[in-house]
């Protein structure tokens, strides 16, 4: 029988998913297993036992060989994705020396020793002093090193989630190029380890040895061994081919591997990314991920709470939603469409700016969320729509700030995620760019982005170009309201933009204020 189809496993936050496509691209059996994201054994918190990852692929991969159509005989590779920057701390027999710090995280650690020498003075000169600081306060492995001594000491490989799976799948410590996204020594621009005198390692010390070795994507990582195969049901020795990180995927699934086509993901972090074969930082010294396409990078530009805000949202104001879609058996989200819909474009006024957690540059470490405008006539639902409203202006920003950076006219949008079931998020999305915005045909673009990186790698397709014109295409399109865009778009320029610099000062005294008083430092910064 011919071997004509490829296993996709995408772990993200809150599922991991086993996939089976064929070359095609079409998805021929799909298994989800829901796990739970993280536990917090204390507020900011987030961290979970590495073995419910790897027990949540065993599943999703042993529920799959039981649905219909399904010929295990016909898989010719395996191809992973994971949730970026999930962390675990090995012994040297392979085992979790303590849960896995789950990107969601928010410990930090402070008065760390300053990067010196050159690199200090560099980045003084450059005003980069604060942002360099803001990400070694921000590496799970500092904190580790200073508040867990022995762990880190004891430590024999330090992996991320890609690299943990790679080695229960295949037995080896290697991981892919393009899943490198989180505070690691990781050189951005030549996509390696950093060399010995690169201040990253100064900003994050640790042993080059601990570290996996990696692999470009669509390379060979290894192959399925005994011990995976009879937990997973996978095929012993079936070759598993290096991916990328699931936004990376998530970007060439949804068919964007040129730099004028971007993707939107709207998923827990919104993201917008476009692929370049050049090397370009859309904020200074914030460097463009790995592509799931070897060589090339993805520049991102992302709302930390993206549509984490939808859920947010549900729970703290959609209790009627949830209500009436317990006795409709349905979602509650399906509901907050008809909430939208209640209100006219713009909100009457009322303008969101979605900054519910900091960022690293823009916004900086002192930003927070708003939302002006309001009078007599608003109601949750105006409030409701406002966050879909806001969440578009931010990433219309981002375009911009990307087409700046880079020089290259962005003319086409697709947005993929789970934001990008909702129809009125899609429309108001097209009616603020004034764009043409697609979906991809299919909701599992990540999964479907492994997979192409999977039939590279196997030879079913000579290149990633031909690739993506074979397996991936559009589905819905959604057309800019020409009347609605110029509302959106005075909205955009006349208020959104000035709403940052605007506050910005108010942000950074809460900030200060917050932090000289001990029972507000749990709640910011």
């Amino acid at each position: 029988m011919e071997k004509d189809q490829i296993l996709a496993i995408d772990n993200g936050t809150q599922s991991i998913r086993a996939m089976i496509f064929d070359p095609q691209g079409n998805m021929i059996a799909k298994n989800r297993v829901p796990i739970q994201p993280y536990v917090s054994p204390a507020p900011g918190l987030a961290e979970q036992d590495p073995n419910v990852f790897w027990q949540g692929v065993c599943r999703a991969c042993q529920g799959l060989w039981k649905l219909p159509g399904v010929q295990r005989e016909r898989i010719a590779g395996v191809a992973l994705t994971t949730q970026r920057s999930t962390v675990i701390n090995l012994d040297r027999e392979g085992k979790p020396l303590r849960p896995a710090i789950v990107w969601l995280d928010q410990r930090r650690t402070e008065g760390l020793k300053p990067v010196g020498g050159l690199w200090g003075l560099a980045f003084r000169l450059t005003g980069m002093t604060e942002t360099v600081a803001y990400l070694q306060a921000e590496a799970e492995a500092n904190w580790l090193r200073v508040h867990q001594p022995e762990i880190w000491k004891n430590t024999n490989k330090y992996l991320l989630l890609s690299g943990y799976l790679t080695y229960r799948l295949t037995g080896k410590f290697v991981d892919s190029v393009a899943c490198q996204v989180g505070y690691l020594p990781f050189d951005y621009k030549k996509q390696c380890w950093a060399g010995p005198l690169d201040w990253k390692w100064q900003a994050v010390p640790m042993d080059p040895a601990i570290l996996p070795e990696l692999v470009p994507a669509a390379g060979l990582l290894g192959e399925i061994t005994t011990q995976a195969s009879a937990e997973t049901g996978i095929p012993a020795g079936l070759p598993l081919i290096a991916a990328a990180a699931d936004k990376a995927c998530e970007v060439i699934g949804a068919g964007c591997v040129q730099p004028q086509v971007a993707c939107l993901s709207y998923g827990t972090t919104a993201t917008i990314n476009t692929t370049h074969r050049r090397y370009v930082e859309a904020i200074p010294l914030i460097p463009p991920y790995p592509s799931a396409v070897p060589g090339a990078y993805s520049l991102e530009i992302q709302i930390y709470r993206g549509f984490w805000m939808v859920s947010w949202f549900k729970q703290e104001f959609g209790l009627p939603e949830q209500q009436q879609a317990e006795m409709l058996g349905v979602e509650p989200e399906e509901l907050f469409d008809h909430l939208v819909e209640l209100v006219p474009a713009g909100s009457q006024g009322l303008v969101l700016q979605p900054y519910w957690s900091p960022g690293l540059k823009v916004p900086g470490p002192e930003a927070r969320g708003a939302v002006i405008g309001f009078g007599d006539v608003h109601t949750r639902a105006h409030f409701y729509r406002a966050i879909l409203e806001g969440l578009a202006y931010a990433l219309r920003e981002g375009k911009e700030r990307t087409e700046q950076r880079t020089g290259v006219k962005i003319r086409e949008i697709r947005v993929a995620g789970g934001g990008s079931q909702s129809r009125c998020a899609m429309q108001i999305t097209a009616d603020v760019f004034g764009l043409p915005v697609s979906r991809p045909h299919i909701y599992e673009a990540s999964g479907l982005g492994a997979a192409i990186d999977a039939a590279v790698g196997l030879g079913m397709y000579p290149d990633f170009e031909s690739a993506v014109s074979q397996m991936t295409r559009t589905g819905d399109t959604f057309e800019p309201d020409v009347k609605v865009h110029a509302l959106y778009d005075e909205l955009y320029h006349g208020v959104y933009l000035n709403m940052y610099s605007r506050l910005q000062p108010l942000y950074n005294q809460i900030r200060k204020i917050v932090r000289q008083h001990p029972l507000s430092k749990q709640d910011y910064g």
